[in-house]
């Protein structure tokens, strides 16, 4: 099995003392959450071998608070900056999952930025879970994990595999303190600090995985 974590930085601060976007920094809540997702990462192994990260300090932070909260629950991974992921599409997260691949780690962490995070996650989740599909449909959110597991021993074939989005996607089910709209008798409330969805899906081929998104509106989970 290989497994793909891509995970989108956590929130900042509108603008830099340095006015450049390179430079923003987390916020407080930023903090809260980057920490929140890397607990989560730590409880539900297997654990990234390697992370790919954007140099920008949103990422950066993102990544040192997830591998602080990963301390205790396994090896620490091993982190690459690569400077491509910035502003990357995802022909270029590909790239670099294709050049990661040369060193065989079997759960790779990428850390990023929309829109090219969210698109690639669109169109690694081919068919499957609707409701997941419908919560990621306009956004992963900062904080927004999708974590991908294909069930073969080589990432080539992973990256050959032919991924498609479904078009049209679904737009997102409203999120309601109440309830979530269509997908009412498959969720449960969490604790109001725990901000995630959770849904599962099957990718494509043998793929299967689950997605992780922070959220402000409500705090479910997918049983």
């Amino acid at each position: 099995m290989r497994r793909l974590l891509l995970l989108r930085h956590a929130k900042t601060e509108t603008d830099a003392p340095s006015g450049q976007d390179q430079d923003r920094r987390l916020d407080e809540r930023g903090h809260r959450d980057a920490a929140e997702i890397g607990g989560w990462i730590a409880r539900h192994p297997p654990l990234p071998d390697l992370a790919l990260v954007s140099p920008a300090v949103r990422t950066t932070q993102t990544f040192e608070i997830v591998r602080e909260a990963l301390t205790g629950a396994g090896p620490a991974p091993k982190v690459d900056f690569v400077p491509e992921l910035y502003g990357a599409d995802p022909a270029l997260l590909l790239t670099a999952i294709r050049m990661a691949s040369v060193t065989d780690p079997k759960q790779l962490m990428l850390i990023g930025h929309n829109p090219g995070m969210h698109e690639l996650a669109l169109t690694l989740t081919g068919s499957g879970d609707e409701a997941a599909k419908r919560a990621l449909a306009d956004n992963l959110p900062t904080s927004g994990l999708a974590v991908f597991d294909f069930a073969t021993d080589d990432w080539n074939d992973v990256l050959r595999a032919r991924h498609r989005a479904q078009t049209p996607l679904h737009r997102r089910c409203p999120l309601r303190r109440d309830r979530h709209r269509g997908c009412e008798d498959h969720f449960r409330r969490l604790p109001r600090r725990q901000r995630v969805f959770l849904g599962s899906w099957e990718g494509c081929g043998e793929a299967g995985g689950e997605v992780v998104l922070a959220t402000d509106e409500t705090q479910i989970e997918h049983r």
